[in-house]
């Protein structure tokens, strides 16, 4: 007897095969065979048999199915005993070939460790030999996918496995012919993507081993939001460092500035195809029997037939429009978002070399009255693609070259999501920046806009205006009941009997036909709840409140899920639901459908926020000044410093992210000039404060190491990687870090220098000798230096006064020579705190902080907001999240509003 699951279910008996024609029977045997020799409980073999809610009588249906199973197996059904709660299946390690890959993957092992890798490979050849295809593949439920998913696991390990040990014999072009096709198959695996590099770097590949390095790159930053390892990364450095210029093709230096900018059209290209397939995939738009979603539109000549089609055929009709200019109208909820989301993608697909890039953005953050249409594309491009702002790859100001120059077509979504006051402005800029005939998507309810075209008396008059329809009665049933089950009886004969009713009023719309079928899709709710309601509103009401907890229920998740892309079981409804609320009132106040983390600040009221940034700041220097001379030079200390923070937080220009990333290539001149400038800045320190040669000496290398780590932090190079909240977070956070310890170290290495060997030297003392005129000019100037490099005007004239305040204040010298180490520490972590609540991240960190202690947000709020992304809840676009739909924001915002 022969029994195969490394592929599909295979069972031989005497060289022929035995048929296992019930799916019952074939579910039964493999839970069997995955646990040779172990017994399965007859309650894990009903979980296996039946998907769903399992009859009465399962148990004894299990029963007479594994009867059936050895009557079929014949004399080998007596492998199958009863043993205690279930069966157990006695095979050896020869009848079964899971085992049999076990014995030659430890067989291999064992020889490896002797250094007999020919051997070794031979050996895990065999067991790989073994492998027709993924483990009991077109077999798997969700009680046998965890299993299963452990042998897939392991013949991955076999793979590598042995590309490491042909690697040690040097058989490169074997193992490149072997991982090439694996990679393809996983496409997130490190150590495949790590060994196959190595074999194509040692055969002088250097450019596709490059190119795979990226591409693994890519898709780790967008699926799970993290860099390759550091094991990838070195290995990468080394494969530059070692191949010519001509050999990698990433080498941008000697192409000409076309071909810069040809590049940064084509990768633009690919990352707008990544970004919104991901989010496609994570919304459920390609699932087998999505909801129809039909259109219409008039045509624009008399005489010619209307124009209708549904989403497969959007593209095509926009594309064969003589003016590429389509407005799409639409009810809330009548699928807008998706249609646009839709036609990017095909567009994209269908895409020419040469040819425009869609690219679909939230017309929610545009501001008419302060920038120029075209403006706001090119920053929603820098924002989104930051690696677009480096000069030496893709030429000056790519963006902006990118939106004028035709190589971008705008797809906007949500004239209705902008506040009331500018969409009247938008529609205007609208019409007069696309006239001349540039291709346009834009979407809209239509009440919003014809209110708009009424006060502005502006039409576009070039465009074709498409209306979305409404979801027809027999394809909302269809979709609905698309699993088979009769649940859903009620409902059907409910609309077919009466189609006004306000059952089938809210359930032509697909929004809310999708929140039917999620809401009471599971086999524990009931949709003949939806029968009892007599208004529309109402039900609707029913049916949005009803999707967070449904998307937080707790459900048991199968053994071998991926813990990263799994919904986290550590949240629960209420909770969800607390936080949601919270951040959905605070984008309705902002008007807001954009959830930027680096403007969670304006979800604590103004005068808060600034006085707890103050305090904070005041805290270090209240403490440095009771050390240097007693409290009432700390209160001087605390009240400058402390008021400065306050002012600036208070009427400053809030800070934006940093989109940067750590990069050590290419950056030896320009550390060497940084370096020389801070050497200059930390020697005429030490001189100015009278301090020994040595002692200037170290601080002119000091400041010139600080100053020159910040040219390590540069523009990210690769275009085709979108920005996402966690990634600018990352990048900002790793920033906003290395400038705050910079000046920690260097100003708080100098304060306690001079606090400990200056000579004391004053020049125009003043209010008996307590303060000195040339120092606060001096202790000023350099304040209002430090706040114009961290916030520009307000923070120089506040910080400016703060140092001509403190820096005035004479006050004697340490007494002791932990003192000033003490005070320097102080002083320094001052001036960290201040440059690091003037960066968005550190700005971010206090706030949230405050509003998790407070108990209006988790304290893991990127992670929490992540989960709610993958559930479905929260959608992401570039480098913000957005609530699913308007209508669930602004519901969250209605609930939590009634509870405050």
């Amino acid at each position: 007897m022969r029994f195969r699951i490394l592929g599909t279910l295979e069972v031989q008996a005497y060289g022929s095969r035995v048929a296992l024609a019930s799916p019952r029977e074939q579910r039964a045997l493999a839970a069997l065979l995955l646990n040779p020799g172990s017994v399965v409980p007859v309650e894990r073999l009903v979980d296996t048999l039946w998907e769903d809610e399992p009859p009465a009588t399962a148990v004894k249906q299990v029963r007479n199915c594994v009867s059936a199973l050895r009557g079929r197996l014949g004399e080998t059904g007596g492998l199958i005993v009863t043993d205690g709660p279930g069966y157990r299946l006695q095979a050896d390690a020869d009848d079964l070939d899971s085992l049999r890959f076990r014995r030659h993957v430890t067989a291999a092992r064992g020889l490896a460790a002797q250094t007999k890798f020919v051997d070794a490979v031979e050996e895990i050849r065999a067991g790989l030999a073994l492998w027709r295809g993924p483990a009991l593949d077109g077999l798997r439920t969700a009680t046998l996918a965890g299993r299963a998913a452990v042998l897939d696991e392991q013949r991955v390990d076999a793979v590598e496995l042995g590309a490491e040990w042909q690697l040690r014999l040097g058989e490169t072009g074997e193992v490149v012919r072997e991982l090439t096709e694996f990679c393809g198959e996983h496409p997130m695996r490190e150590l495949s993507h790590l060994l196959l590099m190595r074999a194509l770097a040692k055969e002088g590949r250097y450019a596709e081993a490059s190119t795979l390095f990226h591409g693994l790159r890519r898709r780790l930053a967008d699926e799970l939001g993290v860099d390759p390892n550091p094991d990838l990364r070195r290995l990468h450095e080394q494969i530059l460092a070692e191949a010519t210029p001509r050999a990698v093709a990433a080498e941008p230096t000697e192409a000409p500035a076309e071909h810069h900018f040809d590049r940064a059209v084509t990768e633009l290209a690919e990352a707008v195809t990544w970004q919104w397939r991901a989010e496609a995939e994570l919304r459920s738009l390609h699932r087998p029997q999505p909801i129809a979603l039909r259109w219409s539109a008039r045509p624009r000549a008399a005489g010619k037939p209307a124009l209708r089609g549904d989403l497969d055929d959007i593209a095509e009709t926009f594309t064969a429009l003589p003016v590429r200019q389509l407005v799409v109208l639409g009810d809330p909820g009548s699928g807008k978002s998706v249609l646009a989301l839709t036609l990017t993608l095909e567009l994209l697909r269908a895409r020419a070399p040469g040819t425009p890039v869609p690219v679909l953005l939230s017309l929610a953050s545009w501001d008419p009255g302060r920038d120029h249409l075209d403006r706001w594309l090119a920053r929603r491009l820098a924002d989104n693609h930051p690696a677009l702002l480096t000069t030496r790859v893709y030429g000056p100001d790519a963006p902006t070259r990118l939106v004028l120059g035709g190589h971008v077509v705008p797809v906007l979504d949500g004239l209705d999501e902008m506040p009331a006051d500018l969409r009247v402005a938008a529609l205007d800029a609208l019409d007069q920046t696309m006239a001349v005939g540039r291709s346009l998507v834009l979407t809209c309810r239509p009440a919003e806009y014809e209110q708009a075209t009424r006060e502005s008396a502006t039409v576009l008059g070039a465009a074709t205006f498409v209306r979305l329809e409404p979801v027809a009665r027999q394809e909302a049933i269809t979709y609905l009941s698309a699993r088979g089950s009769d649940r859903w009886l009620p409902v059907a004969e409910r609309l077919r009997r009466d189609p006004d009713a306000a059952l089938a009023r809210v359930l032509r719309t697909p929004l809310m036909v999708d929140l039917a079928r999620i809401v009471y899709g599971r086999p524990s709710a009931d949709p003949a709840e939806l029968l009892g309601a007599e208004d529309a509103a109402a039900l609707e009401g029913q049916l949005l409140d009803s999707f967070v907890p449904h998307a937080y229920a707790q459900v048991p998740q199968p053994p071998g899920r991926n813990p990263k892309t799994s919904p986290s079981r550590r949240y629960t409804a209420e909770q969800a639901a607390h936080w949601l609320g919270f951040l959905a009132r605070h984008l309705e106040q902002a008007r807001s459908r954009d959830l930027a983390w680096w403007q969670l600040y304006r979800a604590v009221p103004a005068g808060t926020r600034s006085a707890l940034i103050g305090l904070l700041i005041a805290l270090f220097f209240v403490v440095t000044g009771w050390l240097d001379d007693g409290p009432v030079l700390a209160a001087i200390y605390g009240l400058s410093f402390g008021g400065a923070g306050y002012l600036t937080h208070r009427f400053g220009r809030p800070p934006e992210p940093l989109r940067t990333e750590l990069r050590f290539a290419g950056a030896t001149r320009k550390f060497a000039g940084r370096f020389a400038l801070g050497a200059v800045v930390g020697s005429l320190l030490g001189l100015g404060w009278s301090l020994a040669t040595g002692l200037v000496v170290f601080l002119a290398v000091v400041f010139g190491l600080v100053f020159a780590v910040h040219v390590w932090l540069a523009k990210p190079v690769d275009a085709s990687r979108v920005s996402s909240p966690g990634t600018i977070l990352r990048n900002e956070r790793t920033g906003a870090i290395a400038l705050s310890v910079s000046f920690l170290v260097s100003l708080g290495l100098f304060d306690g220098m001079a606090f400990a060997f200056t000579a004391n030297t004053r020049f125009l003392p003043v209010l008996g000798g307590r303060y000195d005129l040339a120092l606060a000019v001096a202790g000023g100037i350099a304040g209002a230096s430090f706040g114009w490099f961290m916030a520009r005007g307000t923070a120089a004239v506040c910080y400016g006064l703060a140092g001509a305040i403190a820096g005035g204040q004479v006050f004697p010298p340490a007494t002791n020579a932990v003192l000033p180490i003490v005070v320097g520490v102080c002083f320094g972590g001052g001036i960290g705190l201040t440059v690091l609540v003037t960066r968005a991240w550190g700005n971010y960190f206090v706030h949230h902080v405050w509003l998790a202690a407070t108990g209006r947000l988790p304290w893991r709020l990127m992670h929490f907001l992540d989960d709610a992304h993958r559930r479905g809840v929260l959608r992401q676009a570039g480098g913000v999240y957005q609530f699913r739909h308007a209508r669930v924001q602004e519901r969250l915002a209605a609930v939590r509003e009634r509870k405050a």
